[in-house]
């Protein structure tokens, strides 16, 4: 009986990173760049930024790093 719910909670933690994965935006070259703009004009700080885009500071952070590059 335990087994039965370790394995039907697998299964159900495997449907959601199949949904999460399916989901996920991605972003054009064109989009990361204009982030990146305007995190680099600085009249919204990144935080808020990164708010009102749907992504974390890391990912605004790596792609700003990558740009520069």
């Amino acid at each position: 009986m335990r087994q039965t719910t370790i394995t039907g909670r697998k299964s159900s933690e495997t449907i959601v990173k199949d949904i999460k994965r399916a989901t996920r935006k991605q972003y054009s070259s064109e989009e990361k760049i204009r982030i990146v703009l305007d995190g680099l004009r600085g009249e919204d700080s990144i935080a808020e930024l990164c708010r009102r885009e749907g992504i974390s500071q890391g990912i605004y952070y790596k792609w700003s790093k990558d740009f520069m590059e």
